[in-house]
């Protein structure tokens, strides 16, 4: 990750330098690929090294926070929530992104197993997730919001890697930028147009920004005693980061034309329900009464 982190960097700075300058950047002029890492009979992409350092980072992190007091869950829950959330990431994402942006998939059910030819939406993951922790909660026995909070503290770092590897790959680009943004840029496959680096507006609002926030109010504060609080929390602030960052995202070119008629994007009409859900359970929560300070985690 020292490479994509250092590539970021470079871009930071020759916005800076090029703020005077009429000619946008170029992406390919920043030396990035989709390769991280190319042995000749085997070639690491970024996109794949960043579910994998997502799922693994929030398995570490998870690990670590079940062992403050007041956990809803133990080791071996955590242990079945990386196997079945990893599933749902996987089998929802890919699932989702047949029903809700290339249908066409649908009547090709062999094409949905080739995952390294790109094509996963954040909702349909979400579903996965949510379905496996519902499964989990239910077999063991737990609270399943409370573990909804504990998980929802580990997702934006994900979101974080999976935005730096869609601009990685110079996919997923924004809008036609104005002549006053220094930091438009031209994609390949864009056009000679310079857009808006949308995938990095994602990756500061949905990732860092929420992790941020989400971490401190877990570690600095007693949100976690409020049953809700953090996955409301993060499910309306996923939904309204990815609501703005969708004006200036480029839609799905299977739907610029359902993006035309409807005055909205589909990523855009799938987070409003979200936000209401996310405002239902981050209210609730500071409505009700805390949970008591202290206990032991199921065993």
């Amino acid at each position: 990750m020292l490479s994509l982190v250092s590539t970021v960097t470079a871009l930071a700075v020759t916005s800076a330098a090029s703020a005077g300058v009429s000619a946008p950047i170029r992406w390919e002029d920043l030396g990035v690929s989709p390769i991280a890492l190319d042995l000749g009979f085997f070639a690491l992409k970024w996109y794949s090294l960043a579910y994998l350092g997502g799922i693994v980072l929030g398995y570490w992190l998870l690990s670590k926070m079940i062992r403050q007091p007041g956990s809803p869950m133990a080791q071996r829950h955590a242990d079945d929530l990386f196997f079945y959330a990893t599933l749902g990431i996987i089998l929802g994402g890919r699932l989702g992104y047949a029903i809700f942006y290339a249908p066409e998939l649908l009547s090709a059910p062999q094409n949905l197993i080739k995952l390294w030819e790109g094509g996963m939406s954040f909702h349909g993951g979400l579903i996965g997730v949510v379905i496996a922790i519902a499964w989990v909660s239910w077999r063991a026995g737990l609270n399943f919001v409370r573990v909804c909070d504990y998980i929802s503290v580990c997702v934006p770092f994900g979101l974080l890697f999976g935005r730096l590897a869609n601009f990685m790959n110079g996919e997923l680009w924004g809008r036609e930028a104005g002549p006053n943004v220094p930091w438009a840029m031209i994609f390949p496959g864009g056009g000679p147009i310079a857009r808006h680096p949308s995938q990095l507006y994602e990756a500061a609002l949905e990732g860092l920004v929420l992790a941020i926030l989400l971490l401190f109010l877990f570690w600095k504060t007693k949100a976690r005693w409020r049953t809700g609080l953090l996955v409301g929390l993060f499910t309306f602030g996923y939904a309204l980061a990815r609501f703005t960052v969708e004006f200036y995202r480029e839609p799905d070119a299977q739907l610029m034309d359902f993006a035309m008629r409807t005055g909205f994007s589909m990523g855009q009409w799938l987070t409003i329900p979200m936000m209401a859900v996310g405002l239902f359970f981050f209210l609730r929560a500071l409505i009700r009464k805390p949970l008591e300070v202290g206990g032991a985690a199921p065993a």
